[in-house]
């Protein structure tokens, strides 16, 4: 049975946003990492349409942009949407009822299924089908934006911490 597990980067004061800041070398390896080792990610629309960056090449990428676009183009991917026709290479449309799509999944896979987006999660929880979130917190305070936390959440328990990089550290909790 799969783990779905909630994990963004996000500011010091709370929120997500991609274009704000970027991990360093050491926390880009990492996901590089992160992302071959996962059975897969659960996407909400908008940060599908971000992370759909890395199914194009582009000329100006190093070796850990490759590697990282290989990895995150092999994972299998189900994408959340109303509104999308269709999705990309390797992504599933997830249409109608949330709560038996995720079901079906946790069942269906083993191993941990990566959840992004904050609005998606949010639904998520709100089933109690959240089994762990993952805060990657930055040294940057951005005063507003979209937060991780998209609506209260029952309490969590801290069960790990550890510096990933220079200045990022990695929060995992568990609900209480």
């Amino acid at each position: 049975m799969a783990k779905l597990v909630y994990a963004l980067n996000q500011s010091l004061d709370g929120y997500v946003d991609h274009d704000a800041f970027a991990p360093d070398a050491e926390l880009f390896r990492h996901f590089i990492e992160d992302v071959g080792s996962v059975a897969g990610s659960l996407y909400g629309r908008r940060m599908y349409e971000v992370m759909r960056y890395w199914d194009e090449e582009r000329a100006e990428w190093g070796e850990a942009e490759r590697k990282y676009a290989a990895a995150w183009r092999a994972q299998p991917k189900w994408v959340v949407s109303r509104s999308l026709a269709s999705v990309g290479p390797n992504a599933t449309l997830l249409e109608g009822d949330l709560e038996a799509a995720a079901r079906a999944l946790k069942a269906r896979i083993d191993g941990v299924i990566e959840v992004s987006g904050p609005e998606l999660a949010a639904s998520l929880a709100d089933l109690g089908l959240v089994d762990e979130y993952r805060l990657y917190v930055h040294p940057v305070v951005l005063g507003s934006g979209k937060p991780y936390f998209a609506g209260p959440r029952p309490r969590l328990r801290l069960v790990a911490h550890e510096r990933v990089g220079g200045e990022a550290i990695r929060l995992t909790y568990v609900p209480a």
